[in-house]
């Protein structure tokens, strides 16, 4: 089995000394089979608002034919969550299902917490993009969830102001970065946006865009590439706009972001498919002024993105049941019925690609009602999707991103010093815990 190693991995919350593990092919043996016989109790701990109404229909429904019933309990979602998995795994007494994080997988995967459900929920992957798909895979013949809602990223803005100050929606980084300057020429008490560090995720979106793979395996080892070519021509990109003032420096989600983007002092928002619901309440009084573009890319002709959020539906190791947990994951994330309830019910953009066009998203958000193809053209970004490649200690590269890059927007610094510092927090971090790291 590749990918061996000895760990201690230390979470957000609480440090589990754990014994060897491996990352790829190593989930156990389904604890069922197919002459099973009796009813079947699972657990599935999620932080989806209203999975419990979508649950039930699989209760009411397919699981009632089949004798399976699903328990929702509800948690709380991120680092806390892992860490609750992680604690419970090493008792032995971890839920049935949980929900996770695309960039948790790895964590929980070499901590061996979730099981390899290929043989039983492997044909889902038709009803997915590439790229989305591989992010349950890690890159190996093994499935270890199941994909559930995802975050493409794309460009949001204005039409109207865009039209007032005739500028042009950006196709490439260097138009976006033209477009910054023309708008500060023409109206020098606005910006294009801003560059956020308090958004980790987004920048590691970016990087994907680009073309970057912080984490590998090689044999037994880890290769981190955090400061590879692709990410620092990110980071100086932005590092570049923010330091002569092209853009604003900052951080998203304050009152001061809110009300920028209400009065029209920021005019567009590089963000995933779920911003119309954060622009419903940032700057209600703009509501049906904004359009949704692809997100620019490094190259003319170039056509793909990156991803900020989602998660998907896994089985752990320690349920005895995976075959019925993973029939369960499985018609969860693939169902048309269960994707038009998880829309209404939750609020979530299917990973299911012909969920993304059907039911719930037949016609716009209302925010973007002025663009009657809001979600046919998000649809067509999202199979663009680009691959990604997350490690055990996202969690550690997240809080350095913040603190590194926090300082560097603030002071109008060296971006790329501060990708060199994530870089090697990342590797000291892997080292300590145990890890096998590739110079």
């Amino acid at each position: 089995m590749p990918y061996a190693k000895r760990r201690r991995l230390v979470t957000s919350a609480v440090a589990l000394t754990l014994g060897a593990t491996t990352l790829a092919a190593c989930g156990s043996d389904s604890g069922d089979s197919e002459t099973e016989s009796g009813p079947v109790s699972l657990t599935y701990w999620t932080w989806t608002p209203g999975m419990d109404k979508v649950v039930d229909l699989w209760n009411k429904g397919p699981g009632k034919k089949d004798r399976i019933t699903v328990t929702v309990k509800k948690q709380a979602s991120g680092d806390t969550l892992v860490t609750k998995i992680l604690t419970a795994h090493k008792a032995g007494k971890a839920p049935d299902l949980v929900q996770a994080e695309y960039q948790a997988l790895p964590t929980l995967v070499s901590n061996d917490a979730l099981a390899d459900i290929a043989k039983n929920a492997g044909e889902a992957k038709d009803s997915f993009a590439d790229g989305v798909w591989q992010q349950t895979t890690l890159g190996t013949d093994a499935v270890y969830a199941i994909p559930q809602d995802i975050g493409p990223l794309m460009f949001y803005y204005r039409e109207d102001l865009f039209k007032e100050y005739g500028l042009t929606v950006p196709t490439t980084w260097d138009e976006f970065a033209e477009t910054a300057r023309e708008l500060k020429k023409a109206a020098p008490d606005k910006d294009l946006t801003t560059f956020s560090a308090n958004d980790s995720g987004l920048f590691a979106g970016l990087a994907q865009q680009a073309g970057a793979k912080w984490w590998t395996t090689s044999g037994d080892q880890w290769k981190v590439a955090i400061d590879d070519a692709a990410t620092r021509k990110v980071a100086e990109f932005w590092g570049g706009l923010v330091e002569e003032g092209a853009i604003d420096n900052q951080p998203m989600y304050t009152p001061a972001w809110n009300k920028a983007l209400n009065t029209g002092k920021q005019i567009a928002w590089v963000s995933a498919v779920w911003a119309p619901g954060t622009l419903t309440t940032a700057a209600p009084d703009t509501k049906g002024k904004w359009a949704m573009a692809p997100l620019p890319q490094w190259s003319a002709g170039e056509n793909r993105t990156g991803s900020w959020g989602g998660s998907s539906t896994a089985v752990t190791t320690d349920s005895k049941h995976q075959e019925a947990a993973a029939k369960f994951a499985a018609w969860l994330n693939t169902d048309s019925k269960a994707l038009n309830a998880l829309a209404k019910e939750s609020g979530i953009y299917p990973a299911a690609t012909d969920a993304q066009t059907s039911g719930a998203f037949l016609k716009p958000p209302a925010y973007f009602s002025n663009q009657a193809d809001f979600y046919s053209k998000a649809a067509d970004i999202a199979e663009t999707t680009a691959p990604s490649a997350w490690g055990p200690n996202v969690n550690v590269a997240y809080t350095t991103f913040k603190d590194a890059f926090g300082a560097a927007a603030k002071n109008k610094s060296d971006f790329g010093a501060a990708l060199k510092k994530m870089q090697a927090d990342t590797v000291t971090d892997m080292k300590k815990q145990g890890f096998e790291v590739a110079e």
